[in-house]
């Protein structure tokens, strides 16, 4: 009976033994080994964007400067942010942070866990059109990228409670995934209704999240790899010694027009052949009722500025265009485009933030956009001709920010920008 006992509960009793030994023991990853922390910048990992320690010590070290955005970041090619500034050794490196479904709600988790490491210093955000849709995020996307660990330090920290505060914790309650968690459920309840956590909750989310830092010390690492760095490398030897855009330039177009030649739409061969080749017909005209002017992203986006505001960040927003060749055959109309440019240019503008590459106007730029959204050869050229300035450019004086909590309303989120004053 004992040996039939221990067969069965034997390994669970000594797997249990290991991993109370490795939570226990004072190893962890080195994040002050130089490798791992380039690796990280290009990783575009789960495990570093869900976690802290590896890319909040990459802000600390002030070599790496967040690159926040989606899955433009992926988009490589001879002219992409890490490729230029690898090859022209600019005193800083992009750290991509960024994925297929990583919008603002995932990016303000990420701009608060690391506030302290970012603060005073400089930041790129890409904000997306086709984030603004009137539901908002996808669930799926969002599950993918929710990170227990950033809101849980969040309700540890919280202790005068705003309306960005309360937003967060009404749009959080609004994912099932969220729900799973009864005592997170039960505290963000509180925030939203104005009141604070309770030491007896804070202490119960304190030996949580003292896990959730102990498994991002153990394993943020692993699988890090090399992801882009390969390409990175491949398309910076083929650049130029010294820096010249007009160089530059006919790079991109040599390089946009030799992939882009199995359709007529300006996108990327490998990209129309497995996406789009198949059920091109069925396209036409399919997005004639799609819209991007109204919608929670619009509020939720106003959390990330929020929060860059609190911790004084110089940021440099780009937002780019989509590829007019495919606006034209889906019925994309206009003027849902240049109602979301004007809509979020208000909202940055009004509230103090100045630095806007605004690209929206550039669709029709040839080998601009790699495919249907997403930047490619020309346009992360453009996008260089605001990034290299920005980051040269040393500021003397900390920005401002004047922030309306008007944005975080439902109002704002349907208010059409046909509305909105004219901000010179």
């Amino acid at each position: 009976m004992k040996k039939r006992l221990f067969s069965i509960f034997g390994p669970l009793i000594c797997a249990a033994v290991l991993l109370g030994v490795l939570f226990l023991s004072p190893w962890k990853i080195d994040t002050s080994d130089p490798k791992i922390l380039a690796q990280a910048a290009t990783a575009m990992n789960d495990s570093v964007f869900r976690g802290d320690m590896i890319k909040n010590e990459a802000i600390e070290t002030g070599k790496y400067v967040p690159f926040f955005g989606s899955s433009e970041l992926n988009r490589v090619s001879a002219t992409h942010p890490s490729v230029l500034a690898q090859k022209y050794n600019r005193d800083y490196t992009p750290f991509l942070l960024g994925a297929p479904g990583t919008q603002s709600l995932t990016q303000y988790g990420m701009i608060k866990s690391m506030a302290k490491e970012l603060a005073g210093k400089k930041a790129v955000f890409i904000i997306s059109p086709q984030w603004f849709t009137p539901k908002g995020v996808n669930e799926q996307y969002f599950n993918n990228y929710y990170s227990e660990q950033h809101v849980y330090k969040w309700l540890t920290t919280v202790n005068n409670i705003s309306e960005a505060d309360k937003y967060y914790a009404r749009r959080l309650l609004e994912f099932p995934k969220v729900k799973n968690n009864q005592l997170t459920v039960d505290m963000l309840k509180q925030i939203q209704e104005g009141k604070l956590p309770t030491e007896t909750q804070k202490a119960q989310i304190d030996l949580q999240l003292n896990l959730f830092d102990r498994e991002d010390e153990l394993f943020s690492g692993i699988g890090l790899g090399k992801n882009l760095a390969d390409k990175i490398d491949h398309f910076a030897q083929g650049l130029p010694a010294k820096y010249d855009f007009n160089q530059l330039i006919s790079i991109a177009n040599k390089e946009g027009r030799a992939d882009t030649t199995n359709n007529s739409l300006g996108i990327k061969n490998t990209f129309y052949a497995s996406h789009l080749q198949s059920r091109i017909e069925k396209m036409k005209n399919s997005q004639k009722d799609w819209d991007y002017r109204y919608g929670p992203e619009y509020s939720d986006f106003q959390l990330v500025l929020d929060e860059f505001a609190k911790n004084q960040v110089e940021v440099l927003f780009i937002i780019p265009p989509i590829n007019q060749k495919w606006m034209d055959y889906t019925g994309l109309p206009k003027e849902v485009l240049t109602g979301f440019d004007k809509k979020i240019r208000y909202q940055l503008t009004s509230q103090g933030f100045t630095n806007i590459a605004d690209l929206t106007t550039q669709g029709n730029v040839d080998y601009f956009m790699e495919d249907t959204i997403h930047m490619g050869w020309r346009g992360w050229l453009a996008a260089d001709e605001y990034i290299k300035p920005f980051m040269e450019t040393k500021t003397k004086v900390k920005p401002t920010y004047k922030m309306d909590e008007r944005f975080l309303s439902e109002d704002w989120q349907k208010e059409a920008p046909v509305n909105i004053e004219k901000n010179e």
